[in-house]
């Protein structure tokens, strides 16, 4: 009895080993966790506090409409042509083997518009790309209202601003019904999106929808807005540019 009562007093040991392990799997789950809460964003700072009113809807309304009506002698005010929604259009042929890909720029997108994106899926089945009918490829997002117009005022004054060897908007890229489609070499240009959270670098279509029947009429109005297309004056002085290269070649 002696004898058990004693082995029952002797402390059980663990190897040294497992508790090595043990502390070393604690530290990297502990790093992992670590490294996770540090990419969580801040909370945003406007939280709880009433929405300001669009500057740019505001501006159209007190300058750009009168001038558009004086301009083309337009009668009535409803005749003034004026914005109807943007599209933002993002496709991702990479979803199709890594389908995280196409995750990642939803979530950009989200960030970028502050509205969540429709997934898009394949109408047509492509045997020589690999793709099937349904498949997810591509995001989109339609803005409308105000946040329309806020996303128009960022893309006017932060973003565009921000492309490296900015030489102007194309004029050319107007459909003939008064719309204009515009693209995005990469997502960095816009100052909600960080260079430590990119892992991939994409571009994207905006496509501006406005009431106008004319393209004169359309190029009028998003010049009146802000957006800065190109005029003759630079397309010249952009060719003496390149041929001045040429000859110093």
């Amino acid at each position: 009895m002696a004898m058990k009562d004693k082995d029952k007093a002797k402390p059980e040991r663990k190897s040294s080993g497992t508790a090595a392990g043990g502390d070393a799997g604690g530290g990297k789950s502990r790093a992992r966790r670590q490294s996770t809460e540090a990419v969580v964003r801040p909370p945003h700072s406007g939280i709880g506090r009433p929405v300001p009113p669009p500057r740019l809807r505001e501006q159209y309304q007190r300058t750009v409409k009168p001038k558009l009506m004086a301009q083309f002698g337009f009668a009535n005010a409803h005749q003034a042509p004026t914005l109807t929604k943007i599209v933002i259009n993002c496709g991702v042929g990479e979803a199709i083997k890594q389908p995280k890909v196409l995750e990642k720029v939803v979530e950009e997108l989200a960030i970028i518009t502050g509205q969540r994106p429709v997934r898009r899926r394949a109408k047509k089945s492509i045997a020589n790309f690999g793709l099937r009918e349904g498949q997810e490829i591509g995001a989109a997002v339609t803005l409308r209202g105000a946040r329309m117009w806020e996303f128009l005022d960022r893309l006017v004054s932060v973003a565009i601003p921000r492309i490296r060897d900015f030489r102007g908007l194309a004029t050319r890229s107007f459909d003939g019904r008064g719309n204009y489609s515009l693209g995005l070499k990469e997502q960095l240009i816009f100052p909600e999106i960080s260079y430590d959270m990119v892992e991939q670098v994409h571009g994207m279509d905006v496509t501006f929808v406005t009431t106008a029947t004319r393209d004169d009429h359309a190029l009028a109005l998003l010049r009146e807005l802000g957006m800065p297309f190109r005029t003759e004056q630079d397309k010249t002085q952009a060719v003496r540019n390149r041929g001045a290269a040429a000859a110093a070649h």
